[in-house]
């Protein structure tokens, strides 16, 4: 598996581009997890987007958000690996080179939203809980914090 990776802007996508990394969130959010739920929420076109290509195929992506867009920190979100890829390590891979890109640009906190059952998995990042749990699109989450 030779896996490339991409780091953009919404102005540098392609619209091949975008439409793939839409195809691979509503694959896994919407029909994987059964949860309808708006996915193109303005916070894409204020966000970088990384995603990892294996065979010419987006096969896992997520998005940074910047200050002030979904927090008051920046925030990743939309995290996704295409089902068939995972138990690979793409997870912790994608989350790691997130969490690179914003230390670079000097950012001393990231927040996201994690799904609860991904809690572990996000403190084995460095991840911090910081809110009581709640629903968002019907499934329970956490709001949970890396100081860089």
């Amino acid at each position: 598996m030779a896996i490339k990776w991409e780091l953009k802007s919404w102005e540098e996508l392609t619209t091949n581009e975008l439409y793939d990394l839409l195809a691979l969130r509503a694959e896994v959010f919407v029909v994987e997890q059964n949860c309808p739920y708006q996915d193109c929420d303005g916070k894409d076109r204020k966000s970088m987007h990384l995603w990892a290509i294996d065979n010419d195929e987006i096969i896992a992506c997520l998005r940074i958000c910047m200050p002030g867009v979904s927090y008051a920190e920046m925030s990743i979100g939309r995290v996704v690996v295409k089902e068939e890829h995972r138990g690979k390590a793409l997870g912790k891979v994608i989350m790691k080179k997130a969490i690179e890109w914003t230390q670079q640009k000097g950012e001393k906190a990231v927040r996201i939203s994690a799904q609860c059952y991904l809690r572990k998995f996000y403190k084995t990042l460095g991840f911090e809980e910081v809110s009581e749990e709640y629903l968002e699109d019907g499934i329970p989450h956490v709001e949970m914090l890396l100081k860089n």
